[in-house]
């Protein structure tokens, strides 16, 4: 049986610019065969049982030809696979597209082309730079400077030199020297405003406004690398008036959110959104304690508790899918009042259709424990489905004021996951690519350190969502910041706040 080929345009490396499909078409690959310039926001997206393969194409460092490329993707298809072929930017904008599905066509495997927003618009976007202006600009034309070693570039300059457009150039950090020349020899003006975009819609993004005449020198003064682009024409000088990606809070930082796989979309999202590069660590899952028999009891006779206490968004989740596996419905708690320990765990029950009669001011175990037991009339029975090692003080506090039937059930346990070996994290911490990382509870904590086993954790700055895990950050050497709340605005504030310190204390290194 044959498989199928989707070569999909995996954007410039922002995972926000990949398109609805390619995500789609994305996470339901058997076999994904992917470049370099592939953002690592986007290959966290990747599903964990399918087949990896780097195929590792950059300019100078190929770790497969294109001709196995080819075949590569021919036999995983024949072997009756979905194989993905993720490819930065547009497969169709020098990417070589064509040339990979040619062997497809050849032998009748099916395909597709999704197509993905190319850096040669969406990274001098970022930069503030349109590409068309009517003012200035009424084409854009994209050029390859890519040669090959000891060669001369194969472009009329003549040509490019008489359009009265944008020339965007891909792939050109060896020629740009020899761009450059062959313009000004052609007769474009000096003084025709030019840019260097280098690590476009990321956290390392550099922006060089200059003119035709000293970009070279520039480009080798700031040792700009690949990947960049270059443009030349007068849009170029509009660079530094809209610019707007550098003008957010975030803007050059790298966050790692540690929080579980499902729980961590809507943070992530709240911080690219102010301007990070955000790479997602799961540092921990939860799953369903297995032959619980316990849980099966307290399913049967929930009609008998007064209370229902959650302490997680995931307790609440996998209880009702428990619940429901076993043929039961809320119908089933009868007239019992719920709690809850915070916003987030509020919110599931709420999706649930249930609402939360009693949550603490203060989000912990704690502040929770001393709102039943204030809330609470002697003799009254509490179910607390939660962790397998949940905090004790929860329970002491309820003692503490009033007499009850207290039943302590565990529903699930927290698992530390095991890192993507897609992405080096710990070199890129040690490397100072990364200094901050968020952090939702203690176990986040831990997961991480065991996912970096034997880093120097005085490098990570963490942002913590409270006092109980700020403490177990210290306790490793971190440097903290924690959030006023237990609640996600807060813990955003506080991100925006490190990210603050960090930059005064950058601008306080070079000046020193």
């Amino acid at each position: 049986m044959k498989g199928k080929v989707w070569l999909v345009g995996a954007g410039p490396g922002d995972p926000g610019l990949l398109t609805v499909k390619g995500r789609e078409v994305l996470e339901q690959a058997q076999v994904v065969v992917y470049d370099r310039l592939v953002g690592e926001g986007i290959l966290n997206l990747i599903p964990q049982q399918a087949e990896i393969i780097d195929v590792g194409k950059r300019a100078s460092n190929h770790t497969m030809p294109q001709e196995k490329i080819n075949q590569v993707l021919l036999e995983k298809a024949l072997e009756g696979k979905r194989v993905v072929r993720l490819k930065g930017g547009d497969p169709f904008v020098f990417g070589r597209g064509g040339e990979e599905l040619a062997l497809l066509a050849e032998r009748g495997v099916p395909y597709e082309v999704v197509p993905g927003v190319t850096s040669a618009f969406a990274v001098p976007a970022y930069a503030g730079i349109p590409v068309t202006h009517r003012d200035f600009a009424s084409s854009v034309h994209v050029i390859t400077g890519h040669k090959k070693a000891g060669e001369k570039l194969q472009l009329d300059f003549k040509s490019l030199a008489r359009l009265s457009g944008t020339l965007v150039f891909l792939m050109s950090v060896s020629a740009i020297s020899q761009i450059c020349q062959g313009l000004l020899e052609a007769g474009m003006k000096p003084e025709t405003p030019a840019a260097a975009l280098q690590q476009g819609t990321g956290a390392a993004q550099k922006k060089i406004i200059t003119d035709l005449e000293h970009l070279p020198a520039k480009v080798q003064e700031q040792g700009v690398h690949l990947p960049a682009i270059f443009m030349i024409g007068r849009v170029c000088a509009l660079g530094n008036q809209f610019g707007w990606y550098e003008k957010l809070p975030l803007f050059g930082r790298k966050i790692l959110v540690t929080r579980p796989r499902e729980r961590s979309g809507t943070l992530s999202r709240r911080l690219r959104e102010l301007g990070a590069e955000v790479l997602e660590l799961p540092a921990i899952r939860t799953e369903l304690l297995e032959n619980s028999q316990r849980l099966t009891e307290e399913l049967e006779r929930l009609a008998e508790y007064q209370y229902l206490v959650f302490t997680s968004p995931a307790g609440v989740n996998l209880f009702f899918d428990e619940l429901k596996r076993q043929g039961k419905d809320i119908r089933s708690l009868g007239s019992a009042q719920i709690a809850a320990i915070g916003k987030g765990t509020r919110k599931e029950l709420e999706d649930r259709g249930l609402i939360c009669a009693l949550m603490p001011e203060i989000y912990d175990g704690k502040h929770l424990g001393i709102l039943l037991g204030e809330s609470c009339q002697t003799g009254d029975k509490i179910l607390i489905p939660r962790a397998e090692r949940g905090s004790a003080q929860l329970i002491e506090e309820i003692e503490k004021r009033v007499s009850v039937n207290i039943t302590d059930l565990p529903v699930y346990r927290t698992v530390y996951e095991k890192p993507n070996e897609l992405i080096d994290e710990k070199k890129q911490i040690e490397n100072g690519q990364i200094r901050m990382a968020v952090f939702t509870s203690v176990s986040t904590v831990r997961g991480f350190a065991a996912a970096v086993e034997g880093l120097d954790y005085s490098l990570v700055h963490a942002v913590c969502i409270g006092a109980q895990t700020e403490a177990a950050a210290k306790k490793l050497g971190m440097q903290t910041e924690t959030a006023k709340k237990a609640d996600l605005d807060s813990l955003v504030e506080a991100c925006v706040s490190m990210a603050q310190h960090l930059n005064i204390q950058e601008a306080d290194d070079i000046w020193n």
